[in-house]
C-alpha cells in the first residue's frame, strides 16, 4: 500500500492513500486527490500504481511535475522519491512492513494463478440468470471455437462466420416470405378444385340424386388450364370418371390418400391440398348430392384432381431467382463488412507492434493510442510498464562502481569541436544539462547568452519552461537508449523548429554530454 504525505508548503503533513490503478492529483473537484494549491492544474499529475511499479505521469500541466528535483514527462518512482509541484513537495511512502510485503507478493501469486484459472474456466457462474447466460457463453461455448481458431487463422473464422451470418440472415429472412406466397397460391388452386367439385355436383344434380355415377359429366375439366388429370371415384374406389378407366379401382397414391381422408373426415365442405411432385398440386373434394328421404346433402363419390398451374412454375422460378439475388447482395455486403472489421480490429494490434519496436529503438517513450479500444488498454500498460522496466535495467547505478565512471571532459570538449564550423543552432551541454557552449544562431534563436548562461542548468536559464521540459525530455530519451538521436518540436521566436538531440555515451554507460541542433521546419 502507497500513500503520498505533503513534506512542504501550506499543506503540508496531510496524506493521500493510493488505490491500485491510476490516481488523478488536481485542483479539479473530481480528481481522486483533491489538492488545493496555487500554481496546481485542474488535473496535474496522475500516479499510476501497478503490481509493485509506481510511477507518475505529468497531464499536460501549466507549471511542470518535478521528481527528486528533475522535471519529468513520465517516470516510475519508489518509496522516499518526493514529487515537486508548484507550492507543495509530495512524498511516496510505502506503508507496508517487509513481512507484510513477503506476504502480499504470495497473495497476489495466487490471485494471479486464481485469475489464469478464471481466465480459463471462468470460475464459478454468476447467481443472477443474464449473468449466468453471458458466463455460459463465454465459458462454455466461446472454448470450442478457441479450439477451431487454434486450427484456422482468425482473418479466416472471421470470413467463415461473416459468411454463415449472411445466409442464416436471408434464409431466416426470404424463406418465410417465399413460403407464405406459395402458400397462398396453393390456396387459390384448391379453391379452384372445390369450385370444380361443386360445379359437378350442380351440372350432375339429377344424377347424383338417383346415385347414378355412370351419367355424371366432367368432360369439362379435359380443357381446363393447368389439370394434369382427375379420377372420380365412388366411396368404395371405383373410378366413375374419366370414361376411358371406368369401373377400374384406384391405384393412384394421391386418389388412395384422398380417399383415406374423406372416409376419416366426416365434414363435407373441406378440401384436401397437397403440394405433390414435379410441382403439382393435388386437390381431393367430396361429391355431394341430395337426399331426399333425410333432407340432407351426403356424399356420394370423391374427386381428386391433379395441378400443375403454370403460376407454381413461374412462382418457384421467380422465387428461386429472388433468394440468389438477395444471397449474392448479402455476400457482397459481407465482404464489405468483414473488410471494415477485420481493418478495424487489426489498425490498434499494428500501431502497438509499430510503437513498440519504435520504444526498443528509443524513438519513444511508452505506448500510446487515440484509438478507443479499452479491451486492449491492460496490453498497452503492460507493455508500457515493461519499457520502463527495460530503461531501469539499463541505468541501474548501484551497479556500477563510483571509481569506474567517467568525467565528462573529454567528451563535452569532442561535442564542442563537432560544432565548429555547424551551419545552424547549435547547443552543447553536460551530463548534468549544464551549458557548456552554444553558436550565435543557437543565441539568436532560443534567447540565451552564453556570457551569462555558461556553466548553468538550462531549467535556470531558459525563459519558457515547456522549452527546457522539451530538451530534457529528449536527453533522457536519447541517453536512456544508448545514445539514440531523439527528435522533437517546439516553437521559438514565433517559428516552427524540429530539434534533435544525441548523446555521447562513455564507456561507463553513461552519457557525457549532448549535443543540440535546431531546423526550422518549412
Amino acid at each position: 500500500m502507497y500513500k503520498l504525505v505533503v513534506v512542504g508548503g501550506k499543506l503540508r503533513g496531510q496524506e493521500f492513500s493510493l488505490k491500485t490503478g491510476d490516481n488523478t492529483l488536481g485542483r479539479d473537484s473530481l480528481c481522486d486527490i483533491h489538492f488545493q494549491a496555487e500554481g496546481v492544474s485542474k488535473k496535474h499529475i496522475t500516479v499510476t500504481i501497478a503490481e509493485n511499479v509506481v510511477y507518475v505521469q505529468d497531464m499536460g500541466s501549466a507549471n511542470g511535475t518535478f521528481v527528486n528535483g528533475k522535471i519529468i514527462k513520465r517516470a516510475m518512482i519508489k518509496g522516499g522519491d518526493k514529487i515537486g509541484l508548484p507550492n507543495a513537495i509530495l512524498q511516496l511512502v510505502d506503508v507496508q512492513e517487509k513481512k507484510i510485503v513477503i506476504k502480499k507478493k504470495v497473495a497476489n501469486q495466487r490471485e494471479r494463478e486464481d485469475s489464469i484459472e478464471d481466465l480459463l474456466n471462468g470460475g464459478s457462474p454468476p447467481e443472477n440468470l443474464v449473468g449466468k447466460i453471458f458466463w455460459l457463453f463465454k465459458y462454455k461455448f466461446m472454448p470450442f471455437l478457441h479450439g477451431i481458431n487454434q486450427e484456422y487463422e482468425w482473418r479466416v473464422l472471421l470470413a467463415i462466420f461473416t459468411a454463415a451470418f449472411a445466409l442464416t440472415t436471408i434464409t431466416l429472412t426470404i424463406f418465410p416470405v417465399l413460403q407464405d406466397s406459395k402458400e397462398v397460391l396453393i390456396n387459390e388452386i384448391a379453391n379452384r378444385g372445390a369450385h370444380y367439385a361443386e360445379e359437378i355436383g350442380r351440372m350432375n344434380a339429377a344424377a347424383l340424386e338417383q346415385k347414378n355415377l355412370e351419367r355424371i359429366d366432367t368432360t369439362f375439366l379435359d380443357s381446363e388450364e393447368g389439370v394434369v388429370s382427375y379420377e372420380l371415384f365412388d366411396l368404395e374406389g371405383r373410378i366413375v370418371r374419366p370414361i376411358s378407366r371406368l369401373n377400374e379401382y384406384t391405384n393412384d397414391s394421391f386418389s388412395v390418400q384422398t380417399r383415406e381422408w374423406a372416409t376419416k373426415n366426416k365434414d363435407s365442405k373441406t378440401v384436401k391440398k397437397q403440394l405433390l411432385e414435379n410441382s403439382e398440386i393435388g386437390i381431393g373434394k367430396k361429391i355431394l348430392a341430395y337426399n331426399a328421404r333425410t333432407g340432407n346433402q351426403e356424399a356420394v363419390g370423391i374427386i381428386a384432381i391433379r395441378f400443375a398451374p403454370r403460376t407454381l412454375a413461374v412462382e418457384a422460378t421467380k422465387s428461386s431467382r429472388l433468394y440468389l439475388e438477395s444471397l449474392v447482395t448479402s455476400f457482397l455486403v459481407a465482404i464489405i463488412f468483414f473488410g471494415i472489421i477485420y481493418y478495424l480490429t487489426l489498425r490498434p494490434i499494428e500501431e502497438i507492434r509499430y510503437q513498440t519496436e519504435e520504444a526498443l529503438r528509443g524513438k519513444r517513450r511508452s505506448i500510446e493510442s487515440k484509438i478507443l479500444f479499452e479491451e486492449l488498454g491492460p496490453v498497452r500498460n503492460a507493455i508500457n510498464t515493461s519499457l520502463q522496466r527495460i530503461r531501469e535495467l539499463q541505468r541501474d547505478e548501484s551497479e556500477v562502481d563510483p571509481n569506474d565512471i567517467e568525467s565528462d571532459g573529454a567528451y563535452v570538449s569532442t561535442l564542442v569541436e563537432f560544432m565548429q564550423g555547424a551551419q545552424g543552432p547549435v547547443i552543447v551541454l553536460n551530463s548534468n544539462k549544464n551549458l557548456v557552449k552554444l553558436n550565435t544562431s543557437a543565441e539568436d534563436v532560443c534567447g540565451i547568452r552564453l556570457s551569462m548562461s555558461e556553466g548553468m542548468n538550462i531549467l535556470d536559464i531558459t525563459k519558457e519552461r515547456g522549452f527546457a521540459a522539451t530538451l530534457i525530455e529528449l536527453c533522457d530519451g536519447s541517453a536512456n537508449n544508448g545514445g539514440t538521436s531523439q527528435q522533437g518540436h517546439y516553437e521559438l521566436q514565433g517559428k516552427q523548429y524540429n530539434i534533435f538531440v544525441t548523446s555521447l555515451m562513455g564507456k561507463d554507460g553513461f552519457a557525457k554530454g549532448f549535443y543540440i541542433t535546431f531546423v526550422q521546419d518549412t
